[in-house]
């Protein structure tokens, strides 16, 4: 009988995309995905150790299989990504009953690692220090037909002292260009029209080979591939954010308006503790210089709260950058101390009631802003790709979901039969908006290529598999 696997997913976007490297091997090595509401009978936990809260709620899902675990031993527990890298052998302390622990240097070791421990009944910890092989190079089972995300390094050379991730993804490696856009291609083969270019700190991509200009030419190079309608990347840092990358987003036709770049503090003083190596006014003079290339573009960003020594003059100089950059939206977090990083030792540790109710002034002060910025895209017309996760249908009208150019949520209605697929284009008159959503109703309908493969998957019901014919 043919086993079955979960694959469950913490953290970032980088995590996400190894936890498709995780689903294509166990599919290669036999497995197959769970069922929804079944137990599966191989649980991987692909894990983040930027904040305490991940930690927590791992381990409370490793108590929750344990009663589990004890009535049928046959079933086995894996944990990788960066908590794994970090703890170890903790994991197994205070989880005994894990079958194997693999760090993010290794994901593609797991289909090994799972039969050596169920054959001699024993767990497994592998972690290796340094990357061996790009993960890219192993197969992947994608989340969507038409989406996808393609690493173009891995690791990060930057010492931000609130971040372990440096310590546990080690340095920037960076791919040959000629890989990553041989992934591109064969992804547009298969049906992809949206791809997102992936790394730690991707606009430092090239630094492995001293190129400072590598990465724009990775964008406009992206813009002459056939077939690809829109390209992203993230996250850039504020640091490496050069002029030709705006030039690059400008000129290359499938170049999304859309710009996401952690601030993290208003602050300058805040900033100089976290060693972020830049400044407000250099921050807001690449927000300024990318508008007046992009008019229509918006600007998304992340931004910690209660950093050790943030007063309350530093918080208001947050909240004041963020009334004068207008972002469309702000992802934001409350510090997390990380033993391990210069931060967690810092003097001056704010309170969690402090934390607490900044982040709360924060995110109310954030709200009105989107809603802001929102309100002014009433009255437009918007080309929406619609996605296969965020579509649902009300009795009386169709209602579906997608992605703006520039990476807002659109929902919007239809009254005709003639529904578009998720992988399709819709131009969506904008009638209403609200901080995190527009509304609007649906009109013209272009099929695309991104929709024949979403439609060719759902008839085939077979898992998407990329397996990349890169040197290793």
């Amino acid at each position: 009988m043919t086993r079955t696997y979960t694959v469950n997913t913490y953290g970032c976007q980088m995590n996400v995309h190894d936890s498709e490297r995780i689903a294509g091997l166990l599919d290669e090595a036999g497995y197959l995905p769970a069922i929804v509401g079944e137990q599966a009978d191989i649980v991987v936990f692909n894990t983040c150790a930027v904040r305490e809260n991940a930690d927590k709620k791992l381990y409370g899902n490793l108590s929750f299989l344990a009663p589990v675990k004890k009535a049928n031993p046959a079933m086995q527990i894996a944990v990788g990504g960066c908590l794994a890298q970090k703890d170890q052998a903790i994991i197994l302390k205070k989880a005994p009953y894990v079958d194997v622990v693999f760090g993010t240097h290794n994901v593609g070791s797991l289909p090994v690692l799972l039969e050596r421990a169920r054959i001699e009944e024993e767990s497994q910890i592998e972690i290796l220090e340094s990357l061996e092989h790009f993960p890219s190079t192993l197969p992947a089972r994608r989340h969507s037909a038409f989406s996808a995300w393609v690493s173009v390094s891995v690791g990060c050379n930057n010492t931000c002292t609130f971040c372990i991730v440096p310590t546990l993804r080690g340095i920037e490696k960076d791919r040959p260009a000629t890989e990553i856009m041989k992934e591109v291609r064969a992804l547009v083969d298969q049906g992809v029209i949206e791809i997102t270019l992936l790394g730690q700190n991707v606009n430092a991509y090239g630094v492995d080979f001293g190129d400072r200009e590598a990465f724009a030419k990775l964008v406009k190079e992206c813009g002459n591939v056939e077939g690809l309608e829109r390209v992203r990347f993230m996250s850039p840092h504020p640091r490496d954010f050069t002029d030709d990358v705006i030039e690059a987003m400008a000129q290359s036709p499938n170049a999304m308006p859309h710009l996401h770049m952690p601030l993290q503090s208003g602050s300058n003083k805040v900033l100089q503790d976290m060693r972020r190596s830049y400044r407000t006014d250099r921050y807001l003079g690449i927000i300024e210089r990318v508008r007046a290339a992009i008019p229509h573009s918006q600007i998304t960003t992340d931004i910690i709260v209660g950093f050790p020594g943030e007063s309350e003059k530093d918080f208001q100089d947050t909240l004041d950058l963020c009334t004068q950059a207008r972002f469309s939206a702000a992802y934001t977090y409350q510090y997390s101390k990380r033993p391990g990083t210069p931060a967690a030792t810092m003097p001056d540790q704010i309170t969690p009631e402090v934390v607490g109710e900044r982040y709360t002034r924060l995110h109310a002060h954030q709200e009105a802003i989107s809603l802001s910025v929102n309100d002014e895209s009433i009255g437009q017309t918007m080309q929406v790709l619609v996605t296969e996760h965020e579509g649902r249908r009300d009795v009386a009208r169709s209602r579906m979901s997608g992605r703006t150019e520039d990476f807002r949520l659109a929902h919007f209605t239809f009254d005709t039969d003639d529904l578009p697929r998720p992988g399709d284009v819709v131009t969506v008159k904008i009638n209403e908006a609200a901080p995190h959503f527009l509304s609007g109703d649906g009109g013209a309908i272009r099929r695309t290529r991104g929709g024949d493969a979403f439609e060719a998957l759902t008839r085939q019901r077979e898992p998407l598999l990329l397996g990349m014919p890169t040197s290793r």
